[in-house]
């Protein structure tokens, strides 16, 4: 076999190898511990590292295999599963708002249990994971706070179900296995990275989840913290928030948005990564502008930070602050619309191919520009003192945060599951999962802009001194369950296609793509990669190392 150089010309150390993937031996002599090659690979070759590795047993089998396994495939698929559970659970509890109202006359729900369930929405969608503890809630008494548990809404006296300290102890318990979670991913990123993977030429996801794992190791200690003060206030009779006993009123939301706000980009960075991998592979065309993207997600991490206290602008902060953290908001839409623009300049001239996950990313750019215009307005102080508090508002967080990381979310699905399951979903199903979706997601959220423009205050389940708004309160629970119809939709296809076995044979690589997880089977075998790929590019897949 001939001997690898890498880009400088220089050899590459003993024991690498070039494996040819159109060669007439290889096609000839399969061996089964080589990592076959693509057909859109164009005959090129990748050099790989020749090493012994023993591959140890499992312990278990069965059930008892899942839940004690090491490996990150099988810990990503249980993540799936319970997200995707949790965020059937956050969706339901959404229907029934919407269905309240929309009918609010019928008395579907009560004050308490529409304050009750917003709450557990919120909480669940935010963090897409719930858990025994927290939804344990649902039995002794569920919060009626909002997601954002602001004091002394939050305090015994006024709070005082053992529901409250359930979910918030779940919380708590969450944030200590956040940040576990996110300093395995950098240990994994920084000391696990094939031969040659610099980080100029890791993926632009693996950017987007680096920036993302530092942020919730910076902020999610300040609301794993503040849970544990406030459960101490609670059950111990401290009084960190009690404001009655002299404590500050605003500590709580200082602690709470200096973590929600960086949750945000913690929810959607790793959105904006899956974007910048699905636009170049069904543009067929090299993303444009690597490195500013790169480099945006970076700028984008240090500037969240930056602009928590807009949440607070009605708080009676001083008007110094308000000033400083208005343009500090301003200026974080600058690196996203680097973004944008890059994202803009891959699609633009390339060689389309409108796959369901490419649908997926291309409306996610429209939702999330609508969303970010409308973020924008929030972020100046004198039009955020006036829509404060309204659906103006809850538009906004929706087609940002909400909707825009679900697209994201739906276009990873579509793009990655072929590798996963070694088949490909149903494209009609697809279609049709995408379209009711972008026409719910428009129809529940778009009108609540302008139930905001007309004063509807967020969080009340009835309007009986506004009967106008029933119209676009309608709109938007029937776009709600459109919704509900995309999902059955996309579950189908899953069950269909992957479940069912129905689903077409993907092959190594259906998508002709050029990242490194393309180079291996479909599904991936236990060790990953039969030999250590050798990378010379941020497109592995199409260089010809052999020069």
């Amino acid at each position: 076999m001939p001997t690898c150089a890498s880009s400088s010309g220089d050899p590459v150390r003993s024991g690498a190898r070039c494996l040819d993937r159109t060669s007439s031996s290889s096609r000839a002599r399969p061996d089964t511990f080589d990592t076959p090659f693509c057909a859109g690979c164009n005959g090129l070759r990748m050099a790989t590292l020749e090493r012994t590795f023993p591959l140890s047993r499992p312990r278990y089998t069965g059930l008892l295999e899942w839940i004690t396994t090491t490996d990150h495939k099988k810990i990503g698929v249980l993540y799936l599963y319970t997200t995707f559970f949790f965020f059937l659970a956050g969706g339901l509890l959404a229907l029934s708002v919407r269905t309240q109202l929309a009918t609010p006359d019928t008395g579907l729900l009560t004050a308490e249990q529409y304050n009750a369930a917003f709450t557990m929405h919120g909480i669940t969608m935010v963090f897409l994971a719930g858990g025994i503890v927290l939804y344990s809630a649902f039995i002794v008494g569920p919060p009626m706070t909002g997601w954002t548990m602001y004091v002394p809404l939050s305090t015994r006296q006024f709070m005082p179900t053992n529901g409250m300290d359930l979910v918030i102890l779940g919380l708590t318990i969450l944030g200590f296995s956040s940040i576990f979670g996110a300093l395995n991913m950098i240990v994994t990123i920084f000391s696990l990275r094939a031969p040659g993977m610099t980080f100029h030429r890791i993926t632009l996801f693996c950017w987007s989840v680096l920036v993302t794992s530092f942020l919730l190791v910076l902020a999610m200690p300040f609301l794993t913290v503040a849970g544990i003060l406030l459960l101490f206030d609670r059950m111990a009779g401290t009084n960190f928030f009690a404001v009655g006993e002299g404590a500050d009123p605003l500590l709580w939301q200082y602690l709470f948005w200096f973590f929600g706000h960086p949750e945000v980009y913690i929810m959607i960075l790793p959105g904006f990564g899956v974007i910048s991998e699905v636009l170049p592979v069904f543009s067929r065309k090299p993303i444009f502008g690597y490195r500013m993207i790169a480099y945006s997600s970076v700028a984008i991490g240090f500037l969240s930070f930056g602009v928590f206290v807009h949440h607070m602008f009605v708080a009676g902060i001083d008007p110094a602050l308000q000033i400083f953290f208005m343009a500090s908001t301003m200026l974080i839409a600058v690196p996203t619309g680097v973004k944008i623009f890059s994202w803009l300049g891959t699609i633009w001239g390339g060689a389309l191919r409108f796959k369901t996950a490419m649908l997926f990313a291309m409306a996610f750019i429209v939702i999330f520009t609508i969303g970010g215009i409308s973020g924008v307005f929030l972020g100046s102080v004198p039009v955020d003192v006036q829509l404060s508090d309204t659906y103006f508002v809850v538009a906004h967080i929706h087609y940002v945060l909400v909707q825009g990381a679900l697209f994201c979310a739906f276009a990873a699905f579509y793009y990655w599951m072929p590798k996963m399951s070694g088949r490909l979903l149903s494209e009609t199903l697809g279609r049709l999962h995408f379209f009711l979706f972008f026409i719910g997601v428009n129809m529940a959220f778009f009108p609540m802009h302008q139930l905001g423009l007309e004063g509807m205050p967020r969080r009340t389940f009835h309007y009986p001194q506004s009967p106008e708004w029933a119209g676009l309160n309608l709109v938007s629970t029937i776009g709600a369950y459109i919704i509900a119809a995309a999902i059955l939709v996309f579950i189908w296809n899953y069950v269909y296609s992957i479940l069912l076995g129905n689903g077409k044979p993907a092959g190594d690589d259906p998508w002709e793509a050029d990242t490194l997880e393309w180079a291996t089977t479909s599904p991936p075998q236990p060790y990953n990669f039969a030999r250590i790929p050798v990378v010379h590019s941020a497109r592995p897949l199409k260089e010809d190392v052999a020069h």
